[in-house]
């Protein structure tokens, strides 16, 4: 992941011209966004932060709109296409190599809990899932297993993905008004999304040790 942000500020360095962005950026912005959905190894939060850099140090004002448009459109389409292929796993005897993968990138306690909140919190349960880093793989592995109709899906996670859009573009924004330079604000937009995501895996891990001592210490 390291590496994938560090090529994200790489190639912001070397931005072009504005029209040249406006014709390459926005499709790259789109299929990037599209395949981590897909593949959830690529930093979609930091794409997009650094697209709403850009963006912000642009003088057209419809910049910005653009980029929250194509990226939440992006990883709804992703998110669609991932749900179907995991529902064809579902429904076949066989499964398929898509749903096993989801399976594997999730914990049994992860997937229960996600499985207990689906059940009176559908909506927004997709779109804390969106938000919250490393949520987005339990909960559709919850729908999946839930059968969860593919329209409710997609408008549950239509909501979700303008929310998560919007809040890597905010992210994106405060880097960029913080530096004269693009470059600069990707930077500090990068940063701010590394941290934003491991603040949930840091917090999972205090709450864990603080389990075991409570445990070790009821055993003594």
């Amino acid at each position: 992941m390291i590496h994938g942000l560090s090529g994200v500020v790489a190639v912001v360095r070397e931005l072009p011209t504005q029209s040249t962005q406006q014709a390459v950026g926005y499709p790259s912005l789109f299929l990037l966004v599209a395949l981590g959905a897909l593949v959830p190894v690529v930093p979609t939060g930091a794409i997009v932060s650094s697209a709403a850099v850009v963006a912000f140090h642009q003088t057209s004002p419809l910049s910005l709109l653009y980029v929250f448009l194509v990226s939440a459109f992006a990883a709804l389409l992703g998110d669609t296409v991932l749900y179907w292929l995991g529902r064809r796993g579902v429904h076949s005897r066989n499964g398929s190599r898509w749903l096993a993968a989801l399976r594997r990138r999730v914990t049994p306690d992860r997937l229960a809990h996600a499985q207990e909140r689906l059940d009176t919190h559908q909506v927004s349960m997709l779109v804390l899932s969106r938000l919250v880093p490393a949520g987005r793989i339990p909960v559709m592995l919850a729908c999946l297993l839930a059968e969860m109709p593919w329209r409710r899906f997609v408008r549950g996670d239509t909501a979700a993905c303008l929310a998560w859009a919007a809040t890597y573009q905010l992210i994106g924004i405060l880097g960029g008004s913080l530096f004269p330079e693009p470059w600069q604000g990707v930077v500090a937009a990068v940063g701010l999304t590394v941290l934003v995501s491991a603040v949930p895996g840091l917090w999972r891990r205090l709450r864990g040790r603080g389990r075991r001592t409570e445990v070790g210490g009821g055993a003594g």
